[in-house]
């Protein structure tokens, strides 16, 4: 019997009795992370890291969530389960299940490079790998992160010069404090600043000891930090003259590039060469592909010579 199957509600162990990322009611849940796709409503028990429990406490209000440290090991039913990061936004984690010296890894999101904020993707040896592969084309590859904070900032510096506010539109959770975290370290032609949103989410990780700049009420030439539904919003009234930026690995598709006014092409989720970094990492022989290119990310390991499938 497989430690981990494909069912309805999500990603099932038999042998725990308990599921991975579920976006149906079921009553334990063994969680990657706090973003919504992961962390859904309804469960009857949380069980996550310490850096992700805030997150979906503040996301989903009253529930009951236990947390554990990265490494931390405990037995549930016949398995042991452990969380190692992921690298993907604060508190991100893949999940280590192991019963009888067989070892299966549910990586969740994750990506390979480093940022200035959450911890650092750590591969975890196993025998059967369970990756995401949103991005699982060649043509999805990052530059440096260095390289596209640096571009965002003189963009900035250029509206800034003109008296107009920049405007990043980003995921509230993740995206938006990567980019706060990394132009931190930069030379800034102004402050920053957030929707509400956006703010209300860096305040839960500031309070958890995540490192953030300062940031402040919008004026001209500052940089702030939006998401589409706040654009959408009367919030953008105070903007005042403005130009709109979008930062995501989709914007390295020019079709989704529609509507803004620059692109940066900036993602949380490993590229096609930080997948196959990752799952030869892992040393597994068994890959199992999940969301995104599946199919064809599973062709591609098959022709290398793993046992590899798409659910």
């Amino acid at each position: 019997m497989d430690l981990i199957e494909r069912r309805p509600e999500g990603l099932y162990c038999p042998a725990g009795d308990f599921w991975i990322d579920p976006m149906r009611a079921v009553p334990r849940a063994l969680v990657t992370h706090g973003h919504s796709d992961h962390a859904a409503r309804g469960m009857g028990a949380y069980l996550c890291t310490t850096g992700t429990l805030p997150v979906i406490r503040h996301r989903l209000g009253k529930i009951t969530a236990e947390a554990m440290a990265y490494g931390e090991r405990r037995q549930i039913g016949a398995v042991t389960v452990s969380f190692h990061p992921a690298g993907h936004v604060p508190g991100s984690a893949q999940i280590r299940v192991e019963r009888g010296g067989e070892v299966w890894v549910a990586a969740g999101d994750y990506k390979v490079e480093g940022d200035a904020l959450c911890e650092a993707f750590e591969p975890v040896p196993c025998d059967t790998f369970l990756t995401e592969t949103t991005f699982g084309l060649p043509i999805f590859t990052w530059a440096p992160e260095a390289e596209v904070l640096t571009a965002m900032r003189d963009w900035w510096a250029g509206n800034a010069a003109e008296g107009v506010t920049s405007v990043v539109l980003a995921y509230s959770f993740g995206k938006a404090q990567r980019i706060l975290a990394g132009l931190a370290g930069l030379d800034l032609p102004g402050p920053l600043a957030c929707h509400p949103t956006v703010e209300a989410v860096t305040e839960v990780l500031r309070a958890a000891g995540y490192a953030l700049p300062a940031t402040g009420e919008v004026s001209p030439g500052a940089l702030v930090i939006a998401t589409p539904q706040g654009m959408a919003s009367d919030w953008a009234l105070s903007l005042g003259l403005h130009r709109v930026a979008a930062a995501s690995g989709w914007m390295a598709l020019a079709a989704r590039r529609k509507g803004v006014d620059r692109a940066f092409v900036l993602s949380d989720h490993a590229d096609f060469p930080g997948l196959n970094a990752a799952v030869e990492a892992t040393g597994a022989g068994r890959v199992i592909c999940l969301h995104g290119y599946r199919e064809a990310f599973a062709l591609w390991l098959r022709g290398r010579g793993y046992e590899a499938e798409a659910w």
